[in-house]
């Protein structure tokens, strides 16, 4: 009897939140069982398995406990939760995906750095030659007197050019240090894994969007009543929590209110075609003009890189050009969008698309630029090369004189005439425009937001119009230019990490701060879009553009190692002619002579354009197929809607038709009833000692079954089984119509003409 107790008690906890009580009566009810289980489940145990018994039910609690906290314990491990979650319940999930995405982006990053930093920079700080004993880790003697100014670190030149931040100071010995460490090769092998994992996990992130964007239901009914009656959360008990959770409610309805009125919408299509079409037309040309404005500056800066005395503007004017075309044009875009009045969340994929056609001209025109100033160096270098030869030549000679035994000194690695060295001038650039573009985004949030939010606060009191209402108002939070910086900055330190290792450390930082600084600007200065909208359940988008830009930073790269010869006094692949040529060295001096064969069988183009084709025709059976699913599903949900909906209307023609039925009753003309009524008499006179049955019981004449004319009758007037029929009323009485009164002064009765009588069963019914 004890246990059926407990066990009612432990149903009853777990099926509280379906009881219709009120909260009041839930709580002390879930008190009371919860008290009753405690006391006496552990008295379920019989002799001396009881205290087992009972030690065995307590554990099982503790353990259900430690789960919850900790998985609460994991939830609360995971980077910025919390404040993606504030920054969700007040500005709507679109802001939110952005800090998501950032804080992706951060993790990403952190593995490249440990890539780059544990298998490349320690191994050749601990174990390579230190600073100053060649000439690539040393200041040259021209430069020492002001390689520590700011002016010339702000410029990362002086002896930060010469450190293991750039592609310059690692040196071409095939193995150092006592562990024989190959250090070329691991060069060689982090440069191309960076590529080969960011690939990795943008295509396994982009899987597992598509994975759960269609394992989710079709929520596109009664999404209102969802969203009224199973939003709230009654396990909130923190004041805070909850300001949040209703403010989360409330900018879901927005979300949903605007899709609602968008699906809804009618418009002149005429006219929207055309404003789309001019809108188009005005974006081109600010593309053209920003394109042409980067060629025209970057053919001034070859020209003052020929210069002497060139002043900070004149040396750093593409990267101050590109930034300022990063923060206006975005702006100037969203406003020329306004005239398309798309759906919100189709406008920001326009968006999205268009600053990502103007970043990525300003890149490619930054590195055609960069590709000439290569050329140049290249050729300057076989002059470089030739001095250094002969000078250290002329040493040799001086030294020895006419003595041939004799060791001549050493010379001062400051003293010897090296070459431009291509690779590190390329990393320091990317470096610069990295660093200029940190500065002009938080200067941006700064300016553009935070003081312009205090001035809109504090001047509004004084000022001759509403400031808040009004121009300028507060900013909204630019989700397409901060989405499109993060890409572009990102393929920036795709392309620049192989000449310059520690730029990933330096995203790494700018990324850190990135996310306390924007949640910090977004909830001190920013206010909700006019038009909030829902994100896309699928973050695939941002992951495309990602995906796109990390294959157009892959081909320089791959340009520069296989076809570009590395610098001759400088970097890991200093005195080969092609940089891929340390793979080649490896395999002949380390492996066996039959895996260099196995090698150059499968660099065979006869063998790797078949593969290739075979990947394409692959990749396009596979395309096919999951099309073929994806159609196949949409005719499910189509079959699965349609019969949700006959089910529907089937349920509400069945409600509907017995009311029709009874008032179709109601309304028979009185002279059909009135012509078989004697006869109706005479054999309920004939028939009344005979029956038994709850019809005679009721009072209501039958026709014999044997009668023509009442099987006649019966025929076209006998109702379902089981079916109530009542008698209508005599002649002169009108039986009132659905929705009418009843004529006053007549009592309900039995007697004719009275009221309907009560009810009896047709002799069908029996």
């Amino acid at each position: 009897m004890l246990m059926e107790q407990v066990e009612q008690k432990k149903k009853l906890i777990s099926t509280m939140r379906n009881k219709p009580w009120r909260m009041v009566k839930k709580l002390s009810v879930l008190r009371e069982a919860q008290a009753f289980v405690e006391k006496f489940e552990g008295a379920l145990g019989k002799g001396k398995g009881k205290k087992f018994y009972a030690y065995k039910m307590m554990m099982a609690k503790k353990w259900v406990k430690f789960k919850r906290d900790f998985d609460n314990f994991k939830t609360q491990c995971i980077p910025w939760e919390m404040k993606i979650k504030e920054v969700e319940s007040h500005f709507g999930s679109s802001v939110a995906s952005y800090f998501i995405f950032l804080r992706w982006m951060y993790g990403m990053n952190l593995v490249l750095f440990g890539l780059i930093f544990g298998l490349v920079i320690i191994p050749e700080v601990l174990m390579g030659m230190p600073y100053g004993s060649m000439p690539r880790k040393t200041v040259p003697r021209a430069e020492q007197a002001t390689a520590m100014d700011f002016s010339v670190l702000w410029d990362f030149e002086g002896y930060i050019k010469y450190s293991a931040l750039f592609y310059g100071y690692y040196n071409n010995q095939r193995t150092i240090g006592w562990l024989k460490y190959r250090l070329p090769m691991a060069y060689f092998m982090v440069g191309i894994s960076v590529f080969g994992y960011s690939l990795m996990v943008v295509i396994r992130s982009m899987a597992r969007n598509a994975n759960e964007s269609t394992a989710d239901g079709d929520d596109d009914n009664f999404i209102f009543s969802w969203k009224m009656f199973t939003s709230w959360d009654y396990l909130i008990g923190n004041p805070e929590t909850a300001d949040n959770k209703f403010a989360s409610i409330t900018t879901s309805f927005k979300e949903s209110i605007v899709d609602e009125q968008e699906s809804n919408k009618d418009e002149n299509i005429h006219l929207r075609r055309f404003l789309r079409v001019l809108a188009n037309v005005l974006i081109i040309c600010c593309l053209c003009g920003s394109g042409y404005l980067i060629y025209f500056v970057v053919k001034r800066s070859q020209t003052f890189s020929k210069m002497q005395n060139v002043g900070w503007y004149e040396r750093n004017e593409v990267e101050i050009v590109m930034s300022l075309l990063g923060m206006f044009c975005p702006p100037l875009f969203e406003t020329i969008a306004a005239l398309e009045n798309y759906h919100p969340r189709i406008g920001l994929k326009w968006q999205l698309g268009r600053i990502f056609a103007l970043f990525l001209g300003n890149l490619y025109t930054f590195l055609l630029a960069l590709m000439d100033d290569v050329n140049e160096k290249l050729a300057e270098e076989d002059v470089v090369k030739n001095v250094t030869h002969w000078t250290l030549l002329g040493h040799h000679n001086s030294s020895t004189g006419n003595s041939s035994t004799a060791t001549p000194p050493p010379l001062d690695p400051a003293d010897v005439p090296r070459g431009p060295c291509w690779e590190t001038t390329v990393g320091i650039e990317f470096v610069r425009l990295t660093v200029s573009d940190i500065l002009v985004t938080y200067i941006t949030i700064l300016v553009g937001d935070f003081i312009r939010a205090c001035f809109v606060r504090f001047v509004n009191y004084c000022w001759c119009w509403d400031l808040e209402a009004g121009f300028p108002s507060y900013a909204e939070f630019d989700i397409s230019g901060n989405v499109l910086g993060l890409i572009f900055n990102q393929g920036m330190i795709w392309m620049g990490s192989f000449y310059a290792p520690g730029l990933v450390g330096i995203n790494v930082l700018r990324l850190l701060t990135s996310m306390y600084f924007q949640c910090w600007a977004v909830m001190s200065s920013n206010v909700p879009h006019e038009r909030v909208f829902k994100a896309s359940k699928s973050n695939n988008f941002y992951m495309g553009l990602l995906l796109l830009i990390l294959f157009l930073s892959l081909l320089p790269v791959a340009y520069t190692i296989m076809s570009l010869p590395p610098s001759f006094d400088c970097g890991p692949f200093s005195g080969k002619k092609r940089m891929y040529e340390v793979i080649q060295e490896t395999i002949e001096l380390d492996f066996p002579l039959f895996v260099a064969k196995i090698f150059s069988y499968v660099a065979n183009p006869g063998l790797i354009i078949p593969a290739i084709l075979l990947m394409v025709l692959a990749i396009y059976y596979l395309n096919a197929v999951a099309e073929a699913y994806q159609r196949a599903n949409a005719e499910l949900k189509k079959k699965m809607q349609m019969q949700r909906e006959e089910e529907k209307n089937k349920r509400n023609n069945k409600a509907s038709t017995n009311p029709m039925l009874q008032d179709l009753e109601d309304l028979l003309t009185p002279s059909t009833k009135s012509e078989s009524h004697p006869k109706q008499a005479e054999d309920e006179k004939r028939e009344s000692p005979n029956r038994t049955s709850p019809a005679g019981k009721g009072g209501k004449a039958a026709a014999p079954d044997g009668s023509p004319m009442t099987a006649g009758r019966r025929a076209a007037f006998t109702l379902p089984p089981h079916v109530f029929v009542t008698q209508p009323p005599a002649l002169g009485v009108r039986a009132p119509y659905p929705g009418q009164p009843r004529p006053r002064g007549h009592p309900p009765g039995p007697v004719p003409g009275r009221g309907r009588g009560p009810p009896c069963y047709s002799r069908a019914a029996q």
